[in-house]
């Protein structure tokens, strides 16, 4: 018995290695280019079909899957998100449990007011500031990206939104 638990304990460890790495994956590229690769939501949507599949929970999942992607939609249609968002967003949505999805919703968007509120007190902190901005070749990647979001924060940008889903997708599923 203690191996097919050590068993089941790897397999959720795995599973949210890999969640994570896709996420990360979908956080990166969303800071540094305000895109969302195709690998993070197909990656999402793969292992929580499988994990949906075990529960026998895939209509459900696909109808609370589905809402969340009219619901994005729509406010991809107000110009609230991107498109890549409201994506990762209905991927991420099946890996909770059917049951879970509206609290992943709030979740990501405390998430994301929060994230709205780090991007205005940078704002207001760069504004302060007014300090020259030269981005050196010899920088790294990091501090060049930095530099580049700097920029977009003085000049009101979108946010990446994806950081906010990537969040609340974690806390909701750190949750229960």
């Amino acid at each position: 018995m203690p191996d097919a638990i050590s068993a089941v304990v790897l397999l959720h460890l795995g599973t949210l290695v890999i969640v994570t790495a896709l996420l990360g994956i979908a956080v990166l590229n969303d800071v540094a280019m305000r895109t969302i690769p195709e690998i993070a939501p197909l990656g999402l949507v793969l292992i929580g079909g499988i994990l949906r599949a075990a529960n026998g929970e895939v209509p459900a999942a696909l109808g609370a899957s589905v809402a969340v992607f009219v619901l994005g939609a729509a406010s991809w249609r107000l110009g609230w998100i991107g498109g890549g968002d409201v994506k990762l967003l209905a991927a991420c949505a099946w890996l909770v449990s059917p049951g879970v999805v509206p609290r992943l919703v709030l979740t990501t968007a405390i998430a994301g007011g929060g994230l709205a509120c780090i991007y205005l007190t940078l704002r207001w902190w760069f504004r302060a500031e007014r300090a020259q901005m030269h981005v050196a070749r010899c920088q790294s990647l990091a501090v060049r990206i930095w530099h580049v979001e700097r920029w977009r924060i003085e000049r009101r940008p979108t946010l990446p939104y994806g950081c906010a889903i990537a969040v609340g997708t974690l806390l909701t599923l750190a949750g229960g």
